[in-house]
């Protein structure tokens, strides 16, 4: 017997020592999320399996876009992996930036991927980025607050409600305010949320000729309405809370209701993080009765810049990082609550993940989210809580930026809508719309 194992154990090593012979080391660069921290902590099975080294670049939202987009469009090569989204993928496939994933192996199953996830990531037919994990956006509220307060919580509830729940959920002598929203300026922080918000109250960024529409009463009414909602009923220095900044808030007690991203579900019903853990309902995102919700579709995925010298191992970790062995991966780790939702049909038929609290209203959410009709009315670009157009990272964050200044108090909502009409207006101009 022992004989049989130093054998085993000697073809063992032989293996290790051929694979580690093709090994490579990738860079990968991605955003600060727990989703994403999460499997940075997976990373050995990773390279045990396959010999392949990682190092990570882990950065802030606003900070990973920047470094990203700058690299693939200078060429610089810092990344074998990319954690990118919905609006980068199909505009960077298109100008021939990304290698194409559509030669992933068959036990990959490629056609598990929720067609609403594989077809924002995809250009003209061919999937140029893997979800990593799939979202909307929904809210999430404190039950017991809410009860408090004497109220029931509908399972698609309009603004009003909201509002007036978030007014009479707060007790600042407490610190626990009655809504937190997204502040921080940065397309894909404030202006995401703002964006599908405006959606539900029939506003829009563009008309059917390109025009801004930041001087319409629509947009008037969406900032206005989010602004008085904030200084009422939101927490202090909101002007710089993003994503992370509100779930940090929201586990501490100190969110009646948190309007943002589905996957923060886990977070804040995981008892290890969350102090409200056990009073936590969800709902759908909140319309004004026009046929919209204020709800978003994104996806956070992992993309491969072309001219990599690593392409085979880069494709090597996205079929392990996306694929339904790294579900059940984290589900044996950290439970099934905690796997990268909104991103496979197969999650959602599956047993041990039908019942999870939060299950049923993110898979709700995602489906409801329409990019091809985002808006009430006409618009001539796809996205839901963006314009699917090159220009529109740089002239939304710029918009960011006048918003978060009118949160912190720097100018009013009509200031801040008119310079986002005249700086919108200059950069379409000069883009040649």
């Amino acid at each position: 017997m022992k004989s049989s194992i130093r054998v085993l154990m000697g073809a063992c090593a032989v293996s290790a020592i051929a694979s580690s012979a093709f090994a490579d080391t990738i860079t990968i660069a991605t955003v600060n999320n727990g989703d994403m921290i999460r499997m940075q902590g997976l990373t050995e099975d990773f390279t045990a399996k396959t010999g392949h080294e990682v190092e990570w670049v882990t950065l802030e939202e606003n900070v990973l876009r920047q470094r990203v987009t700058t690299d693939i469009s200078t060429k610089g090569g810092a990344f074998d992996v990319m954690t990118i989204g919905m609006y980068e993928t199909p505009i960077w496939g298109k100008n021939g930036w990304l290698v194409s994933l559509d030669d992933l192996p068959a036990e990959y199953n490629a056609d598990d991927i929720l067609p609403a996830m594989r077809g924002g990531l995809s250009y003209d037919g061919t999937m140029y980025a893997a979800p990593f994990y799939g979202e909307s956006s929904m809210i999430m509220y404190r039950t017991d607050l809410m009860e408090k307060a004497g109220l029931e919580m509908p399972d698609a509830p309009t603004w009003e409600f909201v509002a007036d729940a978030a007014r009479k959920m707060t007790d600042k002598e407490n610190e626990v305010y009655g809504i937190c929203l997204r502040g921080k300026a940065g397309w894909g922080e404030n202006m995401a949320f703002l964006t599908a918000t405006s959606n539900a109250f029939g506003a829009r960024w563009f008309d059917e000729n390109w025009k801004p529409q930041f001087d319409s009463p629509q947009w008037k009414e969406t900032l206005t309405f989010y602004l008085d909602l904030m200084n009422e009923a939101g927490p202090p220095g909101a002007s710089t809370n993003g994503f992370n900044e509100n779930l940090s808030l929201f586990q501490q007690g100190k969110c009646g209701m948190w309007i943002d991203a589905t996957v923060a579900a886990s977070f804040v019903t995981n008892p290890d993080d969350s102090t409200v853990a056990d009073k936590v309902g969800f709902a759908l995102a909140p319309d004004t009765g026009l046929g919209k919700r204020g709800n978003w579709l994104w996806a956070w995925a992992l993309a491969i810049p072309a001219g990599t010298q690593n392409e085979a191992a880069a494709k090597e970790f996205i079929q392990w990082a996306t694929s339904t062995d790294y579900i059940e991966l984290v589900a044996e780790n950290e439970g099934w609550a905690n796997v990268p939702p909104g991103a496979r049909i197969s999650l959602y038929e599956n047993e041990n993940y039908k019942d999870i609290p939060f299950a049923k209203m993110t898979l709700e959410s995602i489906l409801s989210a329409d990019p091809n009709n985002p808006t009430v009315d006409p618009v001539p670009y796809v996205g839901v809580q963006f314009a699917a157009i090159p220009e529109f990272a740089g002239i939304a964050t710029e918009v960011g930026q006048e918003f978060s200044a009118a949160l912190a108090g720097q100018q009013t909502a009509e200031e801040a809508l008119a310079k986002a009409q005249a700086l919108t207006s200059d950069a379409m101009e000069a883009a040649g719309y």
